[in-house]
């Protein structure tokens, strides 16, 4: 499976792990996204992450049980 790039908006410097949740369309609205993450496995960079204001910046890899995203 090939990771999907998400492209930073330009002057963005990171986006949050919920937008990009959102972005994705893995979660329908932000307040399922805390549920989300306390009920499954998402790794920024290889570590397990559980907090929805996560910065993501260019080059960070996110990881789920069905999609890779790659932030450029």
């Amino acid at each position: 499976m090939g990771a999907k790039q998400i492209n930073l908006k330009p002057g963005e410097e990171y986006i949050t792990l919920q937008s990009l949740l959102k972005i994705a369309g893995v979660v329908p609205t932000g307040g399922m996204v805390k549920i989300y993450l306390a009920e499954t496995s998402v790794l920024v960079n290889g570590e397990r992450e559980n907090r929805r204001g996560r910065k993501l910046y260019s080059g960070d890899e996110i990881r789920l049980p069905n999609a890779v995203f790659i932030i450029k």
